[in-house]
């Protein structure tokens, strides 16, 4: 397998300090390269992350994206794993892309048969029209789940990264490298709460869940509600 080149940020390239840059021959400025992506988030919203395979049209592995989005939604893990696909072809100078992914959503979107209504989605929409406008060919497709597995795979390492988890066993070689999420780094937010055991009491009024004892809790955590 070739060296992998450093992974694109979204608003443009970064290069690790041990990574030299890649540079695409003439035979690969005029041929097609394929990305699989995928984006996912463990709960809605929760921490997310995206993963994508991009190879040339030999098969030929050219690089693995996998990047921790921090807390975000399921569909802005998924435009950001289409946003880092562009972004590679463009800063790799391949200028003709096809991406397959198993979002139909987004699919849809892009493709124009689906409005893009959601006010957190517009941004990226418009982001990955704008660079798609940049190639000279362009086309994604959708395709079940099971056919996507190594996309899959890389945005569920990311995830477990995120959270601090160990990578499966069985999966020998470096990290796979990582890209800038769109549109700035984003870390999930420190747990104030780190043990398990932890037991906040409190009471509901008018829907709203009061914490005694003066405790707050920040934004986005989820709770669990046992009747007394």
């Amino acid at each position: 397998m070739p060296p992998r080149p450093s992974a694109p940020g979204l608003f443009g390239s970064e290069s690790p300090a041990h990574a030299s840059p890649s540079r695409s021959t003439p035979s690969q400025s005029t041929g097609w390269i394929n990305a699989h992506c995928d984006g996912g988030a463990r709960g809605n919203p929760g921490p997310s992350g995206y993963g994508a395979l991009i190879q040339d049209d030999k098969g030929t592995t050219l690089a693995e994206l996998s990047e921790f989005l921090g807390i975000r939604t399921n569909n802005y893990a998924e435009y950001s794993g289409l946003l880092g696909c562009l972004q590679f072809a463009l800063d790799n100078h391949h200028p003709r892309l096809r991406v397959v992914s198993d979002s139909e959503l987004m699919v849809k979107q892009i493709q124009g048969k689906y409005q893009v209504k959601s006010p957190d989605l517009k941004p990226l929409y418009e982001e990955a029209t704008r660079r798609i406008s940049k190639l000279e060919k362009f086309e994604i497709s959708h395709a079940l789940r099971h056919k996507n597995k190594d996309a899959d795979r890389l945005a569920n390492e990311a995830m477990d990264r995120g959270m601090k988890r160990p990578h499966a066993a069985g999966q020998p070689g470096p990290a796979p490298q990582k890209a800038t999420p769109y549109p700035t780094k984003s870390e999930a937010p420190p747990n104030p709460y780190p043990k398990a055991e932890t037991m906040l009491r409190g009471f509901t009024k008018d829907g709203v869940v009061h914490i005694l004892g003066g405790a707050t809790l920040p934004d986005g955590v989820f709770v669990k509600i046992i009747r007394e």
